[in-house]
């Protein structure tokens, strides 16, 4: 199939669809499909494998364009469809035999994304499309970092105003109402030109994908920037507006109506699992309750346990962990940045991660969380994290199990110099181990050298049998051989 050229976000006036897994069992599988329409479009058919029509549902009606929502099911086959108007999607509804996942996160950069060609800023996006056409995937998680954001600061000229301004006037400006409908229409009109670039949507109209959001999906380093900036009213509202539209356009769902798959009714955290037959799928909410000293927060400690305590007996965990559970020893690089003043402006990047020695109590308390699950509980468990731009793989040896560890980032952004790479895997060298007796550690991609590269990437998960593979396709190298996980 050809994938044609996208109209440009000012004038097109349809998008999608896109679609969204609610779970699935062996005889049928649950979907959500989000469609965007300018108010005065109408929108086509759905029909669901050929059956009556499908009643959308109305999620929004936001700056001139209206979101729908339908909800439908398919039978758990390898020949499932659903249309659209006058176009079929095949989907790969069988989850309960083999069984293959893709794994893709930093789906954008901060400078420049929408500037770059498509051909070149989506090209392990067309090869996806290509490996979906040989192979089909049943299920797309994305890990984080969806859109890239950080263009809200210039949404607005009193935003740009704030974002210049001293701590004191910073912190007396209100949120006005003017704020509100820019920021949020940068998110929305954001996240339309993103799925809108045909080598996406080609994936999403035929992939069922289920996402979690990172920092850039709000602005880089949320939750981590001083608690003076985040208790701000503009701050706050950034926030706000950057999860109502990460509930419209990555949960599909209206902010105050959210999916049963959320675990915290309240929806104070965003956190999710999934089930399908033989695995179930969840993602802690890393953003929402975030600060400077906490990585999960009040709502994601009382809901986590007892999720991953009621997972269904036998089922495989794959646990999306936006940012990498396993990592470099950070507190050295911490210490020395207190020593170069000018280098302090990177420390949100390193307290975003679950290593930054003010998060380390909390980063063990979730290793042995894992590793209570793992063997009390007797769950094979694989984690699976974006985030740093660079493609690795580690290991949790807990007193029971192996539990591997995959990252793969980014699937569109830019690549980071080689010597980035080489720094980061000589703090991986150094180590580091927060329990006595259970080492983590980073390793090289199978049959590569260096502890992390520096490439383009995606991750597949296959399941063959009761048998789990994963491997990475990195751009410029190819495939890495077969990882047994």
């Amino acid at each position: 199939m050809t994938i044609t050229q996208a109209k440009t976000i000012t004038d097109q006036d349809l998008f999608g669809p896109y679609l969204f897994a609610r779970g699935a069992d062996a005889e049928t599988a649950k979907l959500a499909a989000l469609v965007v329409a300018d108010e005065d479009v109408e929108i086509p058919e759905l029909r669901a494998h050929g059956s009556d029509v499908i009643a959308p549902v109305k999620l929004a009606n936001l700056f001139g364009r209206t979101y729908w929502r339908f909800d439908f099911d398919l039978p758990a086959n390898t020949t499932s469809s659903y249309s659209f108007g006058t176009e079929t999607y095949d989907v790969c509804t069988d989850l309960s035999k083999d069984l293959r996942i893709g794994f893709v996160s930093c789906n954008g950069q901060e400078d420049g994304d929408l500037d770059r060609p498509l051909e070149d800023r989506n090209a392990l996006w067309t090869d996806l499309g290509r490996e979906h056409a040989k192979q089909p995937f049943s299920l797309l998680l994305h890990g984080g970092d969806q859109i890239y954001a950080d263009g809200v600061w210039e949404c607005h000229p009193d935003i740009i105003k704030w974002d210049k301004a001293g701590r004191r006037e910073r912190m007396a400006t209100a949120f006005s109402d003017v704020m509100r409908d820019a920021v949020l229409k940068f998110y929305l009109d954001h996240y339309l030109a993103i799925y809108g670039q045909p080598q996406i949507g080609h994936m999403l109209a035929r992939v069922p994908s289920l996402m979690m959001w990172d920092d850039h999906d709000i602005f880089d380093g949320w939750g981590s920037h001083k608690k003076w900036f985040q208790g701000t009213a503009v701050a706050k509202g950034m926030f706000d507006c950057a999860r109502e539209a990460f509930c419209l356009m990555q949960l599909c769902c209206a902010p105050g109506d959210l999916p049963d798959m959320v675990l915290d009714r309240d929806g104070k955290s965003l956190a999710w699992r999934t089930d399908f037959p033989g695995v179930s799928i969840i993602a802690p909410d890393l953003r929402s309750e975030r600060t400077p000293n906490a990585v999960m927060g009040e709502h994601g400690w009382r809901d986590l346990p007892q999720c991953l305590e009621s997972v269904p007996d036998g089922n495989r965990i794959l646990l999306m962990s936006s940012v990498p559970v396993i990592g470099p020893r950070l507190s050295l690089v911490e210490m020395m940045m207190h020593l170069l003043p000018k280098a302090q402006k990177y420390e949100d990047d390193l307290r975003d991660q679950w290593q930054s020695r003010w998060h380390r109590r909390e980063w063990c308390r979730f290793l042995e969380l894992i590793e209570a699950i793992a063997n009390e509980h007797d769950h094979e468990i694989t984690l699976l994290s974006g985030e740093i731009h660079v493609a690795t793989r580690g290991t949790f040896e807990t007193r029971g199990k192996t539990i591997h560890q995959l990252v793969a980032s980014g699937i569109s952004h830019t690549a980071p110099p080689k010597a980035f790479a080489r720094g980061l895997g000589l703090l991986a060298w150094i180590g580091d181990n927060p329990l006595p007796d259970r080492p983590t550690k980073l390793k090289p991609l199978p049959e590569r050298k260096g502890t992390y590269c520096a490439a383009r990437n995606y991750l597949t998960l296959l399941r063959s049998d009761t048998n789990w593979h994963a491997k990475w396709h990195l751009e410029d190298i190819g495939w890495t051989p077969d990882l047994r996980v």
